[in-house]
Parts: structure tokens; sequence; C-alpha cells
């Protein structure tokens, strides 16, 4: 027997989603109620907890194109099949088929969290700069520097001595652990809003959501 379940996609959940297709544009849903995508370049793993319920496995090729015919409709019901799902408003509606899982590139694993080393809250506006100043100065390294009392991030290019630089301080009281860590702007591609974000002495960086359960972990350059 065809097991079928029918829901709507939450707005957060949309949301989650259509961010994820910006980090990779395949993604493979497990039952349970939470989504997970890795890049291609396995630098950036993100996961959240959604509303929803899922009760079977869902393998979508092309994210971006899987949203846009849910936008097509007007908060309409899905019914998730074991090799499809329908879209639908009740007249109209779109069959689309699940690609293969094999040909998905997916998180293998859950990710284990290296022990952290200092934590810190980032602001949204701080965040905001930050993308700002990088557009604005054309340059795509972020490094996140703690050092003698202050932590601070500068946006810059790290191969160039004389590159524009953009500095926030995030605090002038740090008593933490001297701290060098370069990742990408290109990297930085959240869900808008303010972060707690975790350092560990490997090269990973944890950057979770103040207010929605939405996590980012991203591959950290150690100076």
């Amino acid at each position: 027997m065809t097991t079928v379940t029918k829901m709507r996609l939450s707005k957060e959940t949309y949301t989650f989603l259509k961010n994820f297709s910006e980090i990779n544009s395949n993604i493979l849903i497990k039952p349970g109620n939470v989504i997970k995508t890795v890049s291609p370049q396995k630098n950036t793993y993100a996961e959240a907890k959604v509303q929803e319920e899922f009760e079977t496995e869902i393998s979508i090729w092309d994210l971006n194109k899987f949203l846009g015919i849910v936008s097509m409709f007007a908060n309409p019901d899905l019914e998730f099949n074991e090799n499809y799902v329908d879209i639908s408003n009740g007249r109209s509606s779109v069959r689309y088929y699940y690609s293969e899982p094999e040909l998905l590139t997916v998180p293998t694993k859950d990710f284990k969290m290296p022990p952290v080393l200092v934590s810190f809250d980032l602001d949204e506006n701080d965040l905001n700069e930050i993308l700002k100043a990088s557009r604005i100065l054309q340059v795509s390294d972020v490094q996140i520097l703690g050092e003698d009392g202050v932590l601070k991030i500068i946006v810059n290019d790290e191969t160039n001595d004389t590159s524009n630089s953009f500095t926030v301080i995030i605090d002038e009281n740090y008593n933490g652990p001297d701290y060098d860590g370069m990742l990408n702007v290109s990297e930085i591609k959240f869900v808008p809003g303010s972060y707690s974000v975790s350092l560990t002495e490997t090269v990973i960086t944890k950057f979770s959501h103040k207010t929605q359960n939405l996590t980012y972990y991203i591959g950290t350059k150690r100076g």
C-alpha cells in the first residue's frame, strides 16, 4: 500500500528551504521534522527544525524549481507519495517527480560539533553591515579576531596588504583566548536575524539563529 502524506508548508519552512537552495540546489528531506543541507564543496552545513512532520523521504533535484512550483499557488496542499508530490489548490495541480537520491549532494551523517572555544552574539545590524561592506569594498574575506581584550570582525582581502577594510567591534571587553579565523563572505548565506556564534579550536564555526530553530556550520581557516 502506497503511503500518502498531505500537508501545507508553513511560511517559515518555505523560507528555510528557499535559503537552503542558495547553499545547495538539491535536497533530500528524510522522515521527521528536521531538514538538512550541505554545500557541494562540503564547507557549509545547515539544519533546521520545522513545524511539519515529514513521513516519506523526499528527494528534490532542483529545489528552486520545486519552490517556484509551490509559489504558483496560494497556500497549496502538498500530497507526498512514494515517487512524486502533487501540489494543488483544489482546481489546478502539478505533479512533481522525485529525483534518484544517489544523484544528490546530501549530508551523509549527523554533524558533531567540536568543543566550543568561545561564544558571542552577532547582532543582525552588524551582520548586515558586514555583508554590505563586502559588496561596497569588493572584498570577500571575513576575519574573526580576538586579541588584546577586543573581539572584532574585519572584512578585507587577506591576499592584499593594502586592501580596503571594514571593522566592527563585537566585544571591547573580550576576556577569551586569542583567536584568528577566516571565512569567505560567499558562505554567509543566512536567513536574516541575529545569531549566536560559537568558535572552536578546529576549522568549524557555528551560527545559531537567535529566534528560529536554524543552525549553520561554516568551514573556517585558522590563522
